[in-house]
């Protein structure tokens, strides 16, 4: 096995012996490449940058007004400038579909929405750029373009201020007469439920306890009294009647109460009184039945019974309306709940129209945000395409490695021994070894054709590293000549020739 520095030797002694053909090899190759590159079609590219300005009173106004944030143009800025609509304008300005079908005209479109390129720098500063390899085609439809967009786009922010102002006041309208009716139902329903509402649910509940419990003591009365009709008409001695008719109250308050309720007091005073005059007249008869102390009772059972009837009837009634307040002021709520948020959009929208008015005044005196053109697009005079310098620059280096690798190719190719350890390592002995015999007039001869061709190659070298340096330089002379040599009369005057 050959050590790396072997066949380093080897690889640098098989060049050196090839060095014509190596450079030959390159220099073809580097020939072909820069060919290629003046031959692809070139392209130029035209640019132009916009700023979107704002004005200073939109600052100053800023609350006030409605306008669209720049945010929100710039988010949008890429779609609408390569939108169908505003294409298919700059082609109708710049009469690119004459001649063309509705199909072609719609694949130019594609075309041009692909090679239509839209940089946003800075948020307010933006570049539209264009390829096409007619440089005034590009300058133009770039400017068109740009144009369109900004008359397009401050158009359109008036449409909207015009639209907006108009359908605030209709608005404004509508929820005038939607406010008007909810005043309406608001003080229809107040003269309807007004005395409902305005009754106090807390002192009404007060007075029908009252009541309540009013009713309660005249129907105790009036049970005193029925026991003491009873015991009147039975016994005929009116203090026995009543004592015997407290005696048995007693009883019955006595299950319910304690010693020290006022009424339980009040009864045993009471009987206190009828048993001392009971005692008071012991030894004497006892007096008749009197005819008016039973009337009198009766005519006191009878006011009672009339007396509870209109307390029931008051609090039946209060009941019915307390129970009937709560739907009462819920309803009166909804209803001033509804007038209350239309009151609130009615001064909204009535706010907003005010600055909507202020906002369309600015769109049209054109005081908002404001397009303008920082540089527009010129007329492109080095193509951007193919980048020539590059592709000469790898044409060199790939020459020559193509060179080296093709000579190398050749050498592994070529199956004569060129090495006396190559015979020995297919174990056959070596019998001999005939160095190479040199004829000096040969050699001469060998030296002088390889300076000439070396100096030849080195000479078309300097003229070939020419074109790099126009390039390099910006100087336009190949693609004058290419434009001279495919022009119509410098064809024509070719296809004379050859006939």
């Amino acid at each position: 096995m050959q050590s790396p520095e072997t066949d380093y030797k080897k690889y640098l002694q098989l060049l050196i012996s090839n060095k014509e053909r190596f450079v030959v090899i390159a220099l073809l190759l580097m020939t072909l490449v820069f060919v290629v590159s003046f031959v692809l079609p070139r392209k130029y590219e035209a640019t132009s940058t916009v700023f979107i300005e704002k004005n200073v009173i939109s600052e100053l106004v800023k609350g006030i007004t409605v306008t669209p944030s720049m945010e929100q143009t710039i988010n949008v800025l890429t779609y609408e400038i390569t939108s169908r609509t505003l294409l298919t304008k700059v082609v109708d300005s710049l009469d690119l579909n004459l001649g063309k079908s509705d199909s072609e005209t719609e694949e130019l479109i594609k075309q041009l929405q692909l090679s239509t390129k839209v940089k946003v720098k800075d948020k307010n500063l933006f570049t539209i750029s264009f390829t096409h390899t007619n440089p005034r085609v590009a300058r133009d439809y770039v400017n068109t373009l740009v144009r369109l967009y900004i008359e397009g786009n401050i158009s359109s922010k008036r449409g909207e201020s015009y639209d907006a102002t108009k359908f605030l006041s209709e608005q404004i309208d509508t929820f005038n007469t939607k406010l008007q009716k909810a005043e309406s139902e608001v003080n229809a329903y107040k003269r309807d439920k007004g005395g409902i509402i305005a009754i106090d649910e807390g002192r009404l509940f007060e007075e029908i306890n009252t009541a309540q419990q009013k009713l309660y003591d005249l129907e105790l009365r009036r049970r005193q009294l029925e026991g003491m009709r009873q015991i009147t008409k039975r016994t005929g001695d009116p203090l026995q009647s009543r004592l015997a008719a407290l005696q048995k109250r007693l009883d019955e308050l006595l299950v319910e109460y304690t010693e020290s309720f006022p009424e339980v007091l009040k009864i045993k005073g009471d009987i206190e009184t009828v048993k001392a005059q009971l005692s008071e007249r012991r030894g004497q008869q006892s007096q008749p039945l009197d005819p008016g102390e039973l009337a009198k009772i009766e005519s006191e059972i009878a006011a009672i019974k009339i007396t509870e009837s209109g307390l029931r009837r008051y609090i039946e009634t209060n009941r019915s309306l307390l129970q009937t307040i709560p739907s009462a002021k819920a309803g009166l709520e909804k209803l001033e709940l509804e007038k209350k948020n239309q009151k609130n959009i009615y001064d909204q929208l009535f706010a907003r129209h005010g600055q909507s008015e202020v906002s369309k005044q600015m769109e049209v005196q054109d005081k908002s945000t404001t397009f303008r053109i920082v540089d527009p697009a010129l007329l492109p005079v080095k193509p951007s395409s193919p980048d020539r310098l590059k592709l000469m620059l790898l044409g060199i280096v790939g020459g020559v490695a193509g060179s080296l690798a093709l000579i190398f190719l050749l050498d592994h190719l070529n199956s004569t021994v060129k090495e006396v350890e190559f015979v020995k390592g297919l174990g056959v002995p070596v019998l001999a070894v005939v160095p190479r015999l040199h004829d000096p007039a040969v050699e001469a001869k060998r030296r002088k054709r390889s300076r000439l061709i070396l100096g030849c190659a080195l000479f078309y070298f300097l003229v070939l590293m020419v074109f790099p340096g126009m390039e390099l330089l910006g100087l336009p002379y190949m693609d004058k000549v290419l434009d001279m040599l495919s022009g119509p009369e410098t064809r024509l005057q070719l296809k004379g020739l050859l006939q």
